[in-house]
């Protein structure tokens, strides 16, 4: 009887350790895309690898607050979906701003033509201070209606901000479209182009979240449309100019950002930017590139800027593969370390060691990752769509895009990017906050971001050939997943 009991007794003991394990697991949904063919896969088993890694989360430790993640809605992109057919067409816009696809939740646009428009085009052409003859006519026909479009199919909108890449020339010194620096006379009339350039929109149906001031204010090489700014210039045109002609007439909601080029020289425009409460005034917030390099995030000139200002925003607003033509249909490429980027040929000597070969997506997952650890809370891809020249572009200034399409067979290819961009912009909504990470496997690039509605977003990279293993520790739970090799994870954690 008493060896009944006693077993009993175990067996009662064994029943309560087996429920609290349970008990103790988390409940995970984790989706992945790898080099061997997932694509926003869901994973439910995992193979066990002999090496077991931990990764641990800890959410009362709190940094930026997540504003969004998206592409750029250029003519170029509008002009090839005008091109294809009408499911072709809603079948690119849902997948990027549909709810159950990338749901992009910040965009930018440009504000007259730049190296990915048709043609060079302002929409003042004729010199006169006023503006009378301003117009958005230029963008009635293709951008105008993909960002209508896309405003249409997002359940929870998105944020717009726009860039010029130059005034009209008649405002500039050498009054070219290409480099050339904006007339002091001048300063008056390019404020009150911002100004119109809203109310244009706003008439079209389009509210915009605000701007960055000019795109790659120290010029790209005298190539396609710029002007050129000096730190103090940007800021005197902002505090004197922009700033209090936007408040003047209503717009004083616009979010605007400074600078817009690459991270290495961002400490001499911050240092400017916001020397004092005057300068900074107007400034919402950095914007920044990332062209420096194919593989250095430069996290200590990131970290530089956010403690500059630590209440401001700082947004990467440009990146893609340049200087490529897209491999079509050819999900390896994406993988590979075939690309290169104009710095692999163009780049200074004592910095070309900053341009290797690479690999597309390791490219956009380091990247992104590593932003997102140093304080930088969006991050806004290039044109969305793209063709298979890598166009079109007036310049010839060819590039990669998530999305590339065949407009005269009316096909369309959705390249490993694209999943890549929605790992973080469709799991990693606006007001995450991002979150502190413990690893112990420094091969596994990772961010955790905590979002509104309190589920807990952690986005794993895994660039190596080997397959891994690792506990992922989180509130008193632990749950064993493997990734595969060359293969990027958002783990989804729900209370």
């Amino acid at each position: 009887m008493k060896l009944v009991k006693w077993n009993m007794c175990c067996l009662l003991i064994l029943v309560m350790a087996c429920a609290n394990y349970q008990k103790k697991e988390l409940k995970v949904q984790v989706f992945e895309t790898s080099a061997s063919g997932n694509k926003m896969q869901q994973i439910t088993e995992f193979n066990k690898e002999d090496v077991v890694s931990h990764i641990s989360i800890d959410p009362s430790k709190k940094f930026q607050t997540i504003t969004g993640f998206g592409g750029a809605f250029t003519e170029s992109s509008a002009y090839l979906l005008n091109k294809l057919s009408k499911k072709n067409r809603d079948t690119i816009m849902r997948a990027y701003f549909g709810k159950d696809g990338a749901n992009y939740s910040l965009c930018r646009t440009h504000m007259n033509s730049c190296d990915f428009s048709l043609n060079q085009y302002s929409y003042a052409p004729t010199e006169d201070i006023e503006l009378k003859d301003f117009s958005v006519n230029e963008d009635m026909d293709d951008l105008i209606p993909m960002i209508k479009e896309a405003y249409a199919i997002s359940q929870e909108g998105f944020k717009l901000f726009a860039s010029p890449w130059t005034a009209p020339p008649w405002m500039k010194d050498n009054k070219e479209w290409v480099g050339g620096k904006l007339l002091k006379e001048h300063y008056p009339t390019w404020a009150l182009f911002f100004s119109k350039y809203i109310e244009a929109y706003k008439e079209q149906g389009i509210e915009l979240w605000g701007f960055t001031v000019e795109n790659e204010p120290h010029g790209n090489g005298n190539n396609w449309e710029s002007m050129h700014f000096t730190p103090k210039e940007m800021t005197d045109f902002v505090q004197y100019y922009l700033g209090p002609k936007l408040e003047a007439d209503g717009h004083g909601d616009k979010t605007i950002l400074g600078y817009d080029q690459n991270r290495e020289g961002i400490k001499e425009w911050v240092d400017v930017m916001y020397a004092t409460d005057e300068s900074s005034k107007y400034y919402d917030g950095t914007a920044i590139h990332w062209y420096e390099s194919t593989y250095e995030v430069f996290p200590k000139a990131l970290q530089y800027a956010h403690k500059k200002a630590p209440d401001k925003y700082l947004i990467e607003t440009e990146g893609c593969i340049d200087s490529e033509v897209p491999a079509w249909k050819d999900d390896v490429w994406y993988w590979k370390k075939e690309a290169t980027d104009w710095g692999y040929d163009w780049r200074e000597e004592e910095k070309k060691y900053l341009h290797p070969k690479y690999a597309p997506v390791n490219r956009y997952a380091r990247d992104i990752i590593g932003c997102l650890n140093n304080w930088v809370d969006g991050w806004v891809d290039w044109n969305m769509i793209l063709n298979r020249q890598g166009g079109p572009n007036w310049f010839k200034n060819w590039c990669a895009a998530p999305v590339i399409v065949d407009e005269d067979a009316d096909e369309v290819y959705f390249t490993p990017l694209y999943y890549t961009m929605a790992h973080f912009s469709k799991y990693i909504r606006p007001g995450a906050e991002i979150v502190h990470v413990n690893k112990t496997d420094d091969e596994l690039l990772v961010s955790a971001a905590l979002n509104p509605d309190k589920s807990l977003a952690i986005v794993i990279f895994n660039e190596g050939e080997i397959p891994k293993s690792f506990n992922l520790n989180y509130d008193g739970k632990t749950k064993v997943i493997g990734i595969n090799r060359q293969a990027l994870q958002t783990i989804i954690l729900t209370k």
